[in-house]
């Protein structure tokens, strides 16, 4: 695996990544989790007091914290090693890198917590009731059609790492000789399409912990090969691994960062956080969701995010240097029994979260389709599924090199969706406020917007990056 294909893995697991918060999304909240106060169109916002109540919720703390760390943590943390190696290949270029790891974290949540308290001032629900209620229905569209496609690529992403790590996972025990494609299509016929065809993932939801044990394994794992020198000079598993994936390391430091190539760590940062279509959800579901107690959900649970990727990211570059693949499971030696169980619990993950993002998909489809909940029925639902399963199927079967419309689609739709959007939103809602607005919050409104030029300015290097891929 060159260079190229390694920074191509990498991109899809940043799509991967970020397909747990477009999922649910797209649904509308039960509503006997949200309960939301009586607000008419045409009342004045709620004023910014940070005690405003405006659900009645049940969720804990405790509850929220962990949901949320499970909806910003996934697989997709494994390929931030290989951002950290486009730029350098010495120890000390993960100074910069662990830097912006905490830098976008920190303005990930800030954004997430721009949308929750504009569901506060609004009376807003969802993600789509607060672009309504701020910006106007008439554009409502936009967000809708955002994540829709998000999840689209996300499901897409999805096919083609499980290929590759069921095909990597036959080779453990010794099974060779089944190209991607057979895989591929085996996957999806006897375990994708059940999985799909469910009327209620409810009971999907005890295997959604594996995600989280799985990545803690991961870690731990990985800690142990590295602290043990595991992968150094004579060790026992170097010599198992392909000489292009072993440790590789040079004088490439902290001030390469300033290298163009960082924009490819940049680019994976700016959408590796994002949660921010299911803010509305949490906000609505805790319990006494004031301002402040959200904020400290939201706080909390981004803090634990960033720890775990900073220290996944740190594990996994210092273990290979530059060789990092986009997979850093890849790394391993198919023979590193440890690690083995790794690829297990990553392959596990993605099949069971699959389901989920295909639904999101399925249900942005519908919507954007204009189809009447009423009208969506068993026998429709069978066969939207089947159609759209085959086409993202035979799109990945067909395509082994979707660097373009991953990179510029994570460029624009997903830096819209984190940065943009709730900073128009927050903005709008606090001119809505009129002189009910405070002097602080009127001064925020410029630090987000500012987040929405950031956002922007992402997106524009990103969808660069993408065109001169694709002109190359």
């Amino acid at each position: 695996m060159n260079r190229f294909q390694r920074r191509r893995l990498a991109l899809l697991l940043a799509v991967v990544a970020a397909a747990p918060s477009a999922t649910n999304a797209i649904q509308t909240p039960r509503s006997s989790t949200i309960v939301a106060k009586k607000q008419s169109w045409t009342q004045t916002p709620l004023p910014a007091r940070g005690g405003d109540q405006v659900g009645e919720g049940t969720a804990s703390m405790s509850t929220e914290i962990f949901n949320l760390v499970k909806g910003i943590v996934g697989v997709g943390v494994l390929s931030l090693p290989a951002g950290v190696a486009a730029f350098g290949d010495a120890p000390s270029a993960l100074i910069p890198a662990i830097g912006l790891v905490v830098a976008f974290g920190a303005l990930s949540g800030y954004c997430f917590s721009l949308i929750g308290r504009v569901c506060s001032y609004t009376g807003a629900t969802s993600y789509r009731g607060a672009w309504d209620r701020t910006l106007g229905s008439a554009t409502s569209s936009l967000p809708a059609w955002a994540c829709t496609l998000q999840t689209f690529s996300a499901t897409l992403a999805y096919s083609m790492v499980l290929g590759d790590t069921f095909q990597s996972l036959m080779q453990t025990v010794g099974i060779s000789g089944i190209s991607r494609t057979t895989t591929i299509l085996g996957i999806t016929s006897f375990i994708l399409l059940p999985l799909c065809l469910l009327k209620n993932l409810s009971s999907l939801a005890p295997f959604s912990l594996l995600g989280i044990i799985g990545m803690a394994y991961t870690t731990l794992a990985m800690a142990i090969r590295y602290f043990g020198k595991s992968y150094v000079g004579g060790a026992l598993f170097l010599d198992q691994v392909i000489p292009n994936l072993r440790p590789s390391f040079g004088s490439k430091g902290a001030a390469s960062v300033l290298n163009p190539n960082a924009s490819i760590l940049i680019g994976m940062l700016s959408t590796a956080y994002m949660a921010h279509f299911n803010a509305p959800k949490f906000y609505m579901e805790l319990k006494d969701n004031t301002i402040a107690r959200y904020n400290t959900v939201v706080g909390t649970s981004f803090g634990i995010s960033i720890v775990i990727m900073a220290l996944l990211t740190a594990l996994g570059f210092l273990t290979f240097g530059s060789a990092s693949s986009g997979l850093i499971l890849n790394n391993y030696s198919t023979k590193d029994s440890l690690m083995s169980l790794s690829r297990v619990a990553v392959a596990f993950s993605i099949v069971f979260s699959y389901p989920l993002a295909f639904v999101g998909f399925r249900d942005g489809t519908l919507d954007l389709l204009q189809v009447a909940p009423e009208k969506r029925t068993n026998t429709l639902l069978n066969q939207l599924t089947v159609s759209l399963l085959a086409v993202i199927t035979v799109v990945a079967l067909s395509v082994t090199d979707l660097s373009f419309v991953l990179s510029f689609g994570g460029a624009t739709l997903g830096n819209a969706l984190i940065y943009v959007f709730p900073a128009l939103m927050f903005a709008k809602s606090v001119k809505q406020m009129g002189d009910d607005a405070s002097r602080a919050l009127q001064i925020e409104v410029y630090a987000a917007l500012a987040s929405a030029v950031l956002g922007v300015v992402l997106g524009g290097m990103g969808a660069k990056m993408a065109l001169g891929k694709l002109n190359a």
